[in-house]
């Protein structure tokens, strides 16, 4: 489970002689990664980390087509232009340009956060100009007929605000089915009822099609060598990805040889055995170059069950290393005294696998934003071989190298919170991360009742619930004099202002739902949930107007304490008892709405700052040189700080 960036708390400084910052497209900031830990590497975990990273690029087309059934179309009308400026309009290629950088970004033309449709500045006729333009002067991939039917074909999807406006609708207004009312590309001809009584054999790597009035079941794989498991879905990239990983295993240690050998399997035949398998050596493995390759996350599905491919590949940053080593040793001290019932604790608790990294290379859908991340996901394996949790620390750099205060200045509701978030919120960010992966994704005990994971009783509201618990047990622990003791934190008052911060979250993210009154994504609803609730039960925080302006001020941090236990019990209990109709009713209540005058003001305030709302990355460069003997003499580590030469360049490994 990813933690997300939950808020900019400062302004961009571009007058810095060297930023993350690289460019700008309306409301998106692009920052370079950067993973200076490489360079310490091994040469032959060099080599690991090129054939990891090829195998990322491999994959990375297949998110475009399940975030909607024209991604892929989309995509290659828009590179094709983006790829030919010569003979062009100006005008019209700039923001033809500008528009493909956003659809990079978000892996189609929906907002990765939001998950709401965003048009272009262009017009149907500049787009078809513009191609017909680059067409003449040499591009290829279209006839003139081919392209002129493409362009007629996607210009619903494109250039249509209501045509699928949404990836993922959870909350549908008038009724609608959650499956027809989302524009992803999971499910084809099927509606929610139509699936009960069906057995998924394939729950996270498949399409669920209704073809000839039968449900059937489009499984995401490459096939076999020998042919006994045919090809499926995305065949094509998932196979180009396994050619990769096979010179990858060469050139890994042998257990992590052996891992990389199990995800060759599995997506050679996609199936879920051989998934746990991967997952079980994956997660006792704790290589300094290490990777996660798949179908992970099941955010982007109202029903929470299909994964959505996604990439990254790390080296370990050993300046931060042992904070996390150091809270995963502690698992136990902070199952202990979580404020659940003691059915629900679990004893014995295997040190989840912890590490502070800096990533190589991310794709698919993960995105620069993802500062915290705990795998696998499966309860299965949390139960009997633990986690492993990444902290991102060239993300988080990245982010704090084009920040200053601006956003803490303007939406702090008292002076004592800027002070402190001027002088902890690094470190306040940093322990919510770490805690929140370690502590928070790998806790607590399921009932023996249940013969499933939870998610399979919780349905569309488990990621919320499993988001909103481990920010609570970061919220929790914060305070434990522990942490202060094992030298983690540096003054009590970081606990003051992680609260202060997870406070005013729920005011600032209204400023990435431009549009609506209510929320979709998981972690945004967590955070409303957790503030929401807590005003209501406790009394702790209340909404104050000064001089025309809204804010959110935190009364009494014991008071807001005892909500955090309050509503961490009783989440853990839904977890672990599968509750729906409880975990329904609480973010129905508490997560979903939002007041939209309040939300256009802090947008209005977010405006007058000046400040990008969204993030995209742009991956190091991994180069490899090879002998005459084909095999690698050298890798090169660089910082391109040219998104689209570096998109451009993913797309030439499929020669579009």
């Amino acid at each position: 489970m990813k933690l997300t960036l939950a808020c900019l708390v400062a302004c961009l400084c571009f007058g810095q002689e060297h930023t993350a910052l690289v460019d700008r497209v309306g409301a998106t900031g692009f920052l370079q990664l950067e993973a200076s830990s490489f360079r310490n590497q091994t040469p032959k975990e060099q080599a690991l980390g090129y054939w990891l990273s090829q195998a990322s690029i491999a994959i990375d087309p297949i998110i475009y087509d399940q975030l909607s059934r024209f991604g892929l179309r989309q995509k290659r009308v828009l590179e094709l232009i983006a790829a030919h400026p010569e003979g062009v309009n100006p005008a019209s290629y700039a923001k033809i340009l500008a528009f493909t950088k956003l659809f990079w970004a978000n892996r189609g033309n929906h907002n990765e956060t939001t998950a709401q449709k965003f048009l272009p500045d262009f017009t149907i006729d500049e787009l078809k100009d513009t191609g017909l333009a680059a067409l003449a002067a040499g591009a290829r991939g279209f006839t003139e007929p081919a392209f002129l039917k493409e362009l007629e074909e996607l210009k619903p999807s494109l250039f249509d605000p209501d045509f699928e406006p949404t990836i993922t609708t959870k909350s549908p207004r008038g009724g609608q089915d959650i499956l027809e009312a989302s524009a992803n590309n999971f499910y084809f001809g099927v509606k929610l009822a139509g699936l009960a009584g069906f057995t998924e054999h394939y729950p996270l790597n498949s399409r669920l099609a209704k073809i000839d009035g039968r449900l059937v079941e489009q499984v995401y794989r490459a096939g076999t060598p020998d042919g006994k498991v045919p090809p499926g879905l995305y065949a094509e990239y998932l196979a180009k990805a396994n050619s990769f990983l096979q010179k990858a295993a060469a050139a890994a240690e042998p257990a992590q040889a052996r891992v990389i050998r199990d995800l060759i399997r599995f997506y050679q035949t996609g199936d879920p055995k051989d998934w746990i398998h991967f997952d079980v050596d994956w997660v006792q493995n704790m290589a300094s170059v290490d990777f996660a390759n798949g179908f992970i996350e099941v955010y982007r599905d109202a029903r929470g069950a299909k994964g959505t491919s996604q990439s990254f590949v790390t080296v370990t940053d050993t300046r931060v290393n042992s904070l996390m080593q150091k809270i995963a040793e502690n698992a136990q001290y902070f199952e202990d005294r979580a404020p659940w019932k003691s059915e629900y604790k679990k004893q014995g608790v295997k040190p989840p696998l912890a590490k502070a990294v800096e990533a190589l290379i991310e794709t698919g859908d993960f995105h620069v934003t993802t500062v915290g991340d705990n795998l696998p996901n499966e309860d299965e394996i949390h139960a009997k071989y633990g986690s492993k949790s990444f902290l991102f620390t060239g993300s988080s750099r990245a982010i704090d190298s084009a920040a200053g205060h601006s956003v803490l200045e303007e939406f702090a509701a008292s002076p004592e919170e800027i002070s402190l978030g001027k002088k902890y919120g690094d470190e306040a960010e940093t322990m919510m991360t770490a805690l929140h992966e370690i502590i928070g994704h790998g806790s607590g005990k399921l009932s023996a009742k249940l013969t499933h994971d939870p998610a399979y009783y919780l349905k569309e509201y488990f990621s919320t619930l499993e988001e909103a618990r481990a920010d609570l047990m970061a919220l929790w622990n914060i305070w434990d004099p522990k942490l202060q003791e094992l030298g983690l934190i540096s003054n009590p008052d970081v606990a003051k202002t992680m609260y202060y911060s997870a406070v005013r979250v729920a005011l600032t993210q209204l400023q990435r739902n431009p549009k609506g009154d209510t929320i979709e994504e998981d972690h945004e609803r967590d955070r409303q949930l957790i503030v929401n609730y807590i005003r209501d039960k406790t009394g702790a925080i209340v909404e104050e107007q000064r001089n025309g302006k809204a804010y959110l001020a935190l009364l009494d941090f014991d008071k807001m304490r005892e909500g955090v236990g309050q509503l961490l019990a009783e989440l853990m209990r839904i977890k672990a008892e599968g509750d729906y109709d409880a975990i329904k009713a609480l973010i129905d209540k508490y997560g979903v709405h939002f007041d939209a005058v309040l939300r256009d003001q802090v947008v209005a305030r977010y405006q007058k700052l000046d400040l990008p709302t969204y993030w995209a990355g742009i991956n190091p460069e991994i180069k490899a040189n090879f002998d005459a003997k084909g095999k690698i003499s050298n890798v090169e580590i660089s910082y391109p700080r040219d998104f689209v030469k570096q998109q451009l360049g993913y797309s030439a490994m499929y020669g579009n």
